[in-house]
């Protein structure tokens, strides 16, 4: 049975980066993913002052509680949303002149609900070019705290990076939240802050933190759910068998949850205490999924839609419109591309089963490692599929190809 070694998770990798900083003490992070996103984020906070030392399989932060060591920086965020949105919040703690930028992909995102509710919050905030987004400078002097309203309906990382400011500010923070979508995130913030010694309460659609700070800890970093999502769904549409370690009943990772989309569709799956196997059994049905909580798969998902047998709708995945690319008309261009019968609407896309896959097609990647990493995935039963940019997985999974074309092997 073929086992997949996935890279630690990039959501966790990244919020351990900023809680560590954040700590009182030396903080060991175990097995942290090493992408251009994390290496990004390791980056700029040495760009801020702290101290990151890396090791290929550890790296271990000073943690700074009063905020950057550097009095003025300028920190590039590359493509990394994590780092361009925690970073900034994490800045307004200390005390100075910090400016951010990104890349020119990182500068098309939004930002505004969170530099909005920073302004709340009395943080001397300003965006240099256009509102609400990159570049921006923080002019930072400590964040007293107190009451602000969040709508995180585009990206949950704007409350997890309010959430991760809770500690740091002088009187705790009370976030009330207006929407919300991927829930699942906002968990694994609230998880990791536990490990660092911070309880935060949730009063209905209000989060409260106190202040006080965190402790440095050890900590492990578990496997990357979305990334392990290619690997099972490799599985599903081959009639194979995968097995990822590292990725249990116990995983934070909301989108470990895409394993039970592909239970539905007629996959045996296993979660075990501390690994997942999923096995191929030669049926994919159709099916109409909400994946508003899991939305980063949605892309693999669709990968695989044309293979079912019936129709497969995928609903409430309106926030996939602003992640690295729209995910959602880049999916259905790319599976138009390969001949599928596809129709998308504001927050949704059908895939419907027709003639075979048309071979030999280039995938328009977007810039987006998971349109790459997705439609190798068709690959698997489409024969000659090429990419435009088949080096942009580097953002999340620098060795990805290789470890594809070997599990493709085995199977």
């Amino acid at each position: 049975m073929p086992e997949v070694a996935v890279p630690g998770s990039k959501s966790i990798t990244a919020r351990a980066l900023f809680l560590a900083a954040a700590a009182d003490g030396v903080t060991t992070l175990l097995r942290p993913l090493r992408s251009d996103d994390t290496e990004g984020f390791a980056e700029g906070l040495t760009r801020l002052g702290y101290r990151v030392g890396r090791t290929p399989d550890t790296w271990q932060v000073d943690g700074r509680p009063q905020g950057p060591a550097a009095a003025e920086a300028d920190v590039y965020c590359r493509d990394g949303a994590t780092t361009a949105r925690f970073l900034p919040t994490l800045a307004a703690a200390g005390h100075g002149t910090y400016r951010f930028d990104a890349s020119p992909q990182m500068r098309r995102r939004p930002l505004l609900p969170l530099t909005r509710a920073l302004r709340d919050l009395g943080v001397d905030l300003r965006h240099e070019e256009q509102e609400g987004h990159h570049p921006l400078t923080v002019r930072a002097a400590g964040v007293a705290g107190g009451e602000v309203t969040l709508d995180a309906g585009q990206s949950s990382q704007y409350l997890t990076a309010l959430l991760l400011l809770g500690p740091l500010t002088r009187g705790g923070l009370r976030i009330t939240v207006t929407d919300l979508v991927s829930v699942p995130y906002v968990e694994i913030t609230i998880a990791m802050m536990r490990a660092f010694g911070v309880e935060v309460r949730r009063e209905g659609d209000t989060f409260v933190v106190p202040p006080g700070g965190y402790r440095a800890t050890t900590y492990s970093v578990e496997p990357d759910a979305s990334t392990a999502s290619y690997f099972f769904a490799a599985a599903a549409v081959t009639g194979g068998e995968v097995t990822v370690p590292g990725l249990g009943e116990g995983a934070l990772q909301g989108d470990l949850g895409f394993v039970e989309v592909l239970r539905r569709m007629g996959a045996r799956v296993t979660v075990g205490r501390d690994a997942t196997t999923v096995r191929g059994t030669g049926e994919l049905r159709g099916l109409t999924v909400n994946m508003r909580d899991i939305s980063d798969t949605m892309p693999t998902l669709a990968a695989i839609a044309p293979f079912a047998s019936g129709p497969v709708r995928i609903e409430d995945v309106a926030n996939t419109r602003v992640k690295e690319c729209d995910r959602l008309e880049a999916c259905a261009e790319n599976l138009r591309r390969l001949g599928a019968d596809v129709e998308t609407g504001p927050d949704w896309i059908e895939i419907r089963p027709g003639a075979p896959l048309v071979g030999g097609t280039d995938i328009k990647s977007y810039g987006d490692h998971r349109m790459v990493m997705s439609f190798a995935v068709t690959g698997l039963r489409v024969p000659g599929i090429s990419f435009d940019d088949p080096g942009c997985v580097r953002k999340t999974f620098p060795g990805f190809h290789e470890a594809f074309a070997a599990l493709r092997e085995r199977l």
